[in-house]
């Protein structure tokens, strides 16, 4: 399989993202520049976390200009998977490739800890290998993590299964408590209606091996393998 990572001025996450497909997954990845306006050669866009464009207007604003991004919606409309992460949601949400919006924390603070995520749909190409209702343990660094879409987007997001995760107790309740950015629903990833462009705020490619401390996050790059692997089996 081979993954690109795209790289906007301002990205920070991008190195970490390259050595989760390549070290930990073994496969074949590629920085990709903002300026790049071709993704034929992939199989799995990688747009990851950090200030793309230092964020001037609004988080993922400017980065939904980029030359880079009309060969993203042309790998989604192909059916290839595209990961956004953190910054990388606000983009694809800003790009119209993923419902909603990411507003300003509720507390006005920056978030930088673990967090709690409840699997809501385990059938999609990044979730194949967990449980519905899987508890997984990964940490967030955002201050523009909170997810919000109207009444009528959500029934949408719920009907169609688009929510994939979202923030949770240990124990897998849902509550208020657990909600770190004031996210509507405690939405913490959503999907488009193909399921292969995901979009999250919480930071999978930080706790991928054991040398972090946590490798609850390896499991949405191994399910994406995975779903690639067997689709290449069938020859689709």
């Amino acid at each position: 399989m081979r993954f690109a990572v795209i790289v906007f001025p301002g990205s920070n996450c991008d190195v970490d993202c390259h050595h989760v497909a390549g070290a930990v997954l073994d496969q074949e990845v590629e920085y990709v520049w903002h300026h790049e306006e071709d993704l034929s050669g992939f199989d799995c866009i990688l747009l990851p976390g950090g200030f793309s464009y230092g964020d001037y207007l609004r988080a993922g604003a400017i980065a939904r200009f980029s030359p880079v991004m009309r060969a993203v919606r042309e790998a989604a409309r192909q059916g290839k998977f595209i990961l956004g992460i953190c910054n990388g949601f606000q983009i694809l949400c800003e790009a119209g490739l993923l419902p909603g919006a990411l507003h300003r924390n509720d507390n006005l603070k920056f978030r930088c800890h673990y967090t709690h995520l409840r699997v809501e749909n385990n059938l999609t190409p990044f979730t194949n290998l967990c449980s519905e209702g899987q508890v997984l343990r990964v940490p967030i660094a955002h201050g523009e993590g909170n997810y919000y879409a109207d009444e009528s987007t959500l029934r949408d997001l719920e009907e169609d299964r688009q929510i994939v995760f979202r923030y949770c107790s240990p124990d897998g309740a849902v509550t208020p408590e657990a909600n770190p950015n004031g996210s509507v629903g405690n939405i913490a990833g959503v999907c488009n209606p193909l399921g292969n462009v995901l979009g999250m705020m919480p930071h999978p490619e930080r706790c991928a091996e054991a040398a972090l401390g946590e490798t609850d996050g390896r499991i949405v790059f191994e399910s994406v393998l995975r779903f690639w692997e067997r689709r290449c089996s069938y020859g689709s």
